[in-house]
């Protein structure tokens, strides 16, 4: 998961970053209202934490400005403002959680996956990247009309890089839907699973790349 933490005391900005980075979980900080936004669109997070006390922007306006922008991303409101009223203003304002400070680790941790479960995937109907299709919705994909023989590990992992064909997905995202609901997984076994996929991708006109620090991508080979 990568997540966004709009937030401008140094001492928790470290702190959340050191302890969920922990939990596999991708903390990419801005502590400034008024380059929120920016950050937003530019690292596309899986979900936002916004604190609403920012420097220069409030968290308020940020929120009401990215939706206005059309960004969906969920967002978890972080704020000492513990009235009913602030909580509503905030949900009214385009938010989908809120957690007063203190909080817990657990909870916030808690909250941002459920959070992060509920957001939205709108895939096209078919994916195709060289050689390759998948309907979205099917189970099985296609290399020039014959199946592709793949484990369901192999598959979570191909079809999540055909959604977002010459795009790096994270290393972090792809672990979390590759071994959805199986604990104890070492987080390396995903580099197991990119090489037997690559091996198994050799002729079909799409290449499996391993982008250093950002994540994996597919893309169509020529």
């Amino acid at each position: 998961m990568k997540l966004l933490l709009v937030e401008d005391d140094p001492s928790m900005q470290t702190t959340l970053q050191r302890t969920l980075g922990r939990r596999m979980i991708d903390v990419r900080l801005c502590g400034d209202g008024a380059e929120a936004l920016a950050s937003w669109q530019a690292i596309e997070p899986d979900v936002v934490a916004l604190d609403l006390s920012l420097p220069h922007k409030d968290g308020l306006e940020v929120l009401a400005e990215a939706r206005s922008a059309g960004l969906r991303t969920p967002v978890l409101l972080l704020t000492a403002r513990g009235t009913v009223g602030d909580r509503i203003v905030g949900l009214n304002a385009g938010a989908d959680d809120y957690l007063p400070k203190p909080f817990d680790l657990d909870e916030l941790e808690a909250r941002l996956r459920a959070l992060h479960r509920r957001k939205p995937d709108s895939p096209p109907s078919i994916l195709q990247v060289g050689n390759l299709h998948c309907e979205a919705a099917g189970g099985a994909v296609y290399c020039r009309g014959q199946v592709l023989e793949l484990t369901p590990r192999e598959f979570s992992l191909l079809r999540a890089l055909m959604v977002r064909p010459g795009q790096a997905v994270a290393k972090e995202r792809l672990f979390e839907l590759v071994f959805a609901g199986e604990p104890g997984v070492h987080y390396e076994a995903i580099e197991v699973v990119v090489y037997r996929l690559r091996k198994k991708l050799a002729g079909t006109g799409a290449g499996l790349v391993t982008l250093r620090g950002l994540g994996y991508l597919l893309r169509e080979e020529r």
